[in-house]
C-alpha cells in the first residue's frame, strides 16, 4: 500500500475480550535514533494539535475497556512505547466500529458543508 515504507515499517492488530476494541502494535525503523521520549513528544503533540480529535495520547494506566465508544481512531498509549537504537514500538488502542463511524460523520459533515 505504501512502497516507501516496504522493510520499515510492521505492526499488527490484536482483538482483546472486549467485542468492539482493538490494540495495534507498530513497529517501525525510523532514520533517527530517538529515545521514547522524543517519541512520546511527537506523539502527543500530534494528538493535541493537526490530529485533535483523531488520535490521542494518554499516560494513564488504561485497558481495553477504557477505550469502548472511544470517537478516536486511535488512542496512543505513551506507557508502552519502546525505542531501542532505529527502531521504535508504539502500542495504540482504538474502537473498530466507534472510531471508525466517527470518521464517516466527519466526512458526512465535510461533504455537507462545500458549496
Amino acid at each position: 500500500v505504501l512502497p516507501n515504507l516496504s522493510g520499515r515499517l510492521d505492526g499488527m492488530a490484536i482483538r482483546v475480550p472486549t467485542p468492539d476494541v482493538s490494540l495495534v502494535d507498530l513497529v517501525a525503523a525510523v532514520r533517527a535514533r530517538p529515545t521514547r521520549d522524543d517519541v512520546n513528544r511527537a506523539l502527543r503533540a500530534a494528538a493535541e494539535g493537526p490530529l485533535r480529535g483523531i488520535m490521542g495520547y494518554s499516560e494513564e494506566p488504561l485497558v481495553s475497556s477504557d477505550y469502548l465508544h472511544s470517537p478516536l481512531s486511535s488512542a496512543v498509549d505513551g506507557l508502552e512505547t519502546k525505542a531501542h537504537g532505529n527502531l521504535v514500538k508504539v502500542l495504540s488502542w482504538y474502537d473498530n466500529e466507534w472510531g471508525y463511524s466517527s470518521r464517516l460523520h466527519d466526512l458526512i459533515e465535510y461533504v455537507g458543508s462545500l458549496p
